[in-house]
């Protein structure tokens, strides 16, 4: 390779809350005029990638077509409501047997493979999903760099009673749900949820799986799997995130806490017809619920009464996918406070606008940190996986609540959920507090400035 080239290749699923944030991270380095920039993922993100570019190109590679047994946007309504249903652990469990296929896995590496012998990169930056790309850095001897749009104990806490993490080993496991103060109940149950996660793959499927993955993993000259390789093997470890949300422990050098990484806002312009909208109110309940979430009729309705319930001091904002806007009441029904838009040009405009108070959200990696980003408290409708995880953690930190059934959204549940949340000024203070040590971590700057920083590089 020519000592002057230092390609940068980044590599993620598709799915928004893990593609957004290194999206916004090549644009930003790519607005700085660093060459040879390449983003690998589905075929379907080609446009978002080429929107990316502004001083210096961003090149697209093709990891295929998207393969539905590993996209949550395309499973199946069965396997949907598996993995969002209430039992912490079922649903985990659920989420593995879905995700874990190591032949799809494989087309995905081989595809890399090709990828990286073209590009042949000086340094890739990688989702912390993407195990298949963290493998093919490691196999390669290629430096990395890990994206993590969770919380940092997310990735730093082990699912097994037996393997190696790096937080205490009473902290909750990923994917509990559970608090950092636990009753005996609890304890128990955050032991368990270890223990069952290790059992299930003594299960003669699960095991016919994992014979699978070790003989793939064997032809492709690969170590057996290991969660913590990502941390271990990375030259750098990128968190969205802000110690202050998490649990107090002690986290490794090189993950650094860089808060929300948002592209330059705003996004919109003032002849945005939802900007223009929020303009005229004084007080606006957002809702968006993520690009995964699949809500039922008897749930929509709730969710229009629930706007109605608030009519006279509050407007409402509804994100809702016109694919599912046939669920709703018809038109004279609906609430005069009550606009639905089936898209929003910018979530983040309309989160950083003033007349928006609250964001009552889905608890997603991304929606999480961008509402609290901004200084809006938050009211947590959990989906799945790690939505619980962060509400419980924004919970005791006095910046959210969470409603108490979930699955089924009571109406008085969220109606009181809401109202505190906008009458109680201790919650807009803790927001933003930790909206200002957000915006203090520096974002995709200083993300840029870390990467461009690595030995790799210099």
């Amino acid at each position: 390779m020519d000592s002057a080239r230092r390609p940068i290749l980044f590599v993620s699923l598709p799915e928004s809350g893990l593609l957004n944030p290194l999206l916004v991270l090549a644009g930003e380095l790519s607005r700085q005029g660093v060459a040879d920039l390449w983003f690998a993922t589905d075929e379907h993100r080609r446009e978002d990638v080429r929107r990316t570019a502004e001083r210096a190109p961003v090149r697209f590679a093709s990891l295929g077509e998207v393969i539905p047994e590993l996209s949550a946007v395309t499973w199946p309504d069965d396997v949907y409501r598996e993995v969002t249903q209430c039992s912490r652990f079922r649903a985990h469990r659920a989420v593995i047997k879905q995700s874990y296929r190591p032949a799809l896995q494989a087309e995905k590496f081989h595809r890399l493979q090709k990828i990286v012998d073209r590009v042949r990169p000086t340094l890739m930056v990688v989702d912390c999903m993407s195990g298949f790309a963290v493998d093919l850095a490691v196999s390669r001897g290629i430096p990395f760099v890990l994206s993590v749009p969770f919380l940092p104990s997310n990735v730093l806490t082990s699912h097994s009673p037996f393997a190696k993490g790096l937080t205490p080993r009473d902290f909750p496991v990923p994917h509990s749900g559970l608090p950092r103060r636990m009753n005996l109940a609890q304890r128990v149950a955050n032991e368990l949820f270890k223990f069952r996660t290790l059992a299930m793959f003594f299960n003669p499927v699960m095991g016919k799986v994992l014979s699978k993955d070790a003989r793939l993993r064997k032809e492709q000259g690969l170590p057996p799997p290991n969660p913590m390789t990502r941390i271990d093997k990375a030259e750098l470890v990128l968190c969205n995130s802000v110690a202050e949300l998490d649990y107090p422990f002690d986290i490794p050098e090189k993950m650094r806490l860089v808060g929300a990484v948002l592209p330059p806002l705003p996004e919109t312009t003032g002849d945005d017809p939802v900007r223009k909208w929020l303009d005229d109110q004084s007080s606006v309940v957002y809702m968006g619920f993520g690009t995964i979430t699949r809500l039922t009729r008897e749930q929509v309705g709730s969710l229009v009464e629930v706007a109605r319930r608030l009519a006279g001091e509050h407007q409402v904002l509804w994100k809702l996918p016109a694919e599912q806007q046939h669920l709703l009441p018809a038109s004279d029904e609906l609430p005069g406070n009550l606009r639905i838009e089936s898209w929003v040009p910018s979530q983040l405009d309309v989160l950083a606008h003033p007349g928006v108070k609250v964001f009552f959200t889905h608890g997603g990696g991304n929606g999480f940190h961008e509402g609290l980003y901004f200084g809006k408290p938050l009211v947590v409708r959990p989906l799945w996986a790690h939505c619980y995880d962060q509400a419980v953690r924004g919970r005791d930190s006095r910046v959210s609540l969470t409603l108490d059934h979930p699955e089924t959204i009571v109406v008085d549940d969220v109606v009181d959920k809401l109202t505190r949340v906008l009458r109680e000024p201790s919650f807009h203070e803790n927001a933003e507090r930790i909206g200002a040590l957000q915006r203090a971590a520096g974002g995709r700057t200083t993300a840029a400035d870390l990467i461009l920083g690595l030995p790799a590089l210099v």
